[in-house]
């Protein structure tokens, strides 16, 4: 019988401790979407250190660009013009470890309001964006996201 409850208590300590390991991840791995997030409140001024040298961007309008110098030359360039001042708050996190080194994290979102160049005004409006993160060298990176509006059902 004590056997029985040695195993038990031996078991549920390594679960515990798994479940601790991934709680630790998730939230290592969250850390350089909510620092995405800030540089976006800012206007992407900053340096990007929390995203790869290959960063990846895909824009809500199916853009595709590659590279950390070439996404910051694009977001620099749209938050300083129609996303100038423009917020994204999030509401909502999901992260998915895929190994120890990968997770996909997803986050919805709230966006201040905005007008685009073509006239069109978005209020209230929320995104979903997918992130994909890497750990190298010991620290966490966006190596990709992608952007899409949440359309409303009518």
């Amino acid at each position: 019988m004590m056997k029985i409850i040695a195993v038990g208590l031996i078991g549920l300590s390594l679960c515990s401790t798994r479940l601790a390991c991934s709680e630790d991840a998730e939230t290592a791995a969250r850390k350089p979407v909510e620092l995405f997030y800030a540089a976006f409140d800012q206007g992407f001024v900053g340096p990007a250190d929390f995203a790869a040298e290959d960063w990846v961007h895909i824009n809500p309008y199916g853009g595709w660009t590659r590279g950390r110098t070439n996404v910051l030359k694009e977001v620099r360039a749209v938050h300083a013009t129609f996303l100038k001042g423009v917020t994204d708050k999030i509401e909502r996190t999901e992260v998915r470890l895929v190994s120890r080194e990968v997770a996909v994290v997803t986050v919805v979102s709230l966006m201040s309001t905005f007008t685009t160049p073509d006239g069109v005004n978005h209020e209230n409006e929320q995104h979903i964006r997918t992130f994909v993160v890497v750990k190298r060298s010991g620290r966490w990176l966006v190596i990709q996201d992608q952007n899409t509006t949440i359309t409303r059902l009518k």
